[in-house]
Formats: C-alpha cells, sequence, structure tokens
C-alpha cells in the first residue's frame, strides 16, 4: 500500500507470468536442429538382413527389413507394444518395451555401419524367457 491507501504492485511481479509462459514454450518446442528418436535406427540400410546369434552355430534367421525399427522387437514382431526409449545416441540405442498379454522386452541395439548391427534382447514372450546377443547384417535386396 501507498500512503494514499492504494495497492502498489511491483512492476517485477507483473512480468513473472510472461517469464513463465516463454521458459514453458521453449521447453514444449522442439530445438531447431534436433534430431527424431531412434535416428539411428532410420539410417539402417532397408533390405535382406541375416541374423546371427553369438556364442552358437545354430541356423541363422533372415528377415525383409524396410525399417531398422523392426529390429527392437525380433520377439514380438506383429505385437502392438508400448515402447519406452531408455538411451538414444547417434550411434547406439536401447528400448524397453511392454506388449499386454504377449511379455515385454529390452532391446539394445548398436550400429557399426548402415549395414551392420550388434544386438542384444531380452525378455518374456508368452510366458517364456529369451535373451539373446546377434550380429545383423544387410545381405541383398528383399525377394519380391
Amino acid at each position: 500500500m501507498n500512503i494514499w491507501g492504494k495497492t502498489i504492485v511491483d512492476s517485477r511481479w507483473l512480468r513473472l507470468p510472461v517469464l513463465l509462459t516463454v521458459a514453458a514454450a521453449g521447453f514444449a518446442a522442439p530445438a531447431a536442429g534436433q534430431r527424431q528418436p531412434l535416428a539411428m535406427l532410420d539410417q539402417l540400410e532397408s533390405g535382406r538382413w541375416e541374423l546371427r546369434l553369438r556364442d552358437t552355430r545354430g541356423p541363422t534367421e533372415q528377415i525383409c527389413l524396410h525399417d531398422g525399427r523392426r529390429l527392437i522387437q525380433l520377439r514380438h514382431p506383429a505385437s502392438i507394444c508400448e515402447r519406452l526409449i531408455v538411451s538414444d545416441s547417434p550411434g547406439e540405442v536401447t528400448v524397453q518395451y511392454t506388449c499386454r498379454g504377449r511379455g515385454y522386452g529390452r532391446t539394445h541395439i548398436r550400429r557399426e555401419t548402415g549395414r551392420l548391427v550388434q544386438i542384444e534382447s531380452q525378455g518374456i514372450v508368452d510366458g517364456l524367457p529369451f535373451d539373446f546377443t546377434a550380429e545383423g547384417r544387410r545381405i541383398g535386396e528383399c525377394a519380391i
């Protein structure tokens, strides 16, 4: 209050809502040039890929890879799952996912080149555990 009995508002308090609004907008909008989540997987070449399990001489698996994100859910390929990105860098990603009624998994993918990746994945599918380490290598074009 001033000497006239009127309330005086400090002008610093009037600027506070404006500053808070500007700060919130900075968090909501991505910075210019910011890369997309899991962009490393988008850099993998599409085509026929061979997946070879480490530490075994078992058979290899071949898949037609149109999108590198398919490598996240190799043991839940057709399931619609909720994903949580644990880590995401230009050379590797780790994603944890849950497929309601089917199980869950956690997959780490490291890119060596656009044609070669290292994959570690473990989880539960249809009540049974899985745990594997594999090398993925592009070997050609997908069959038509």
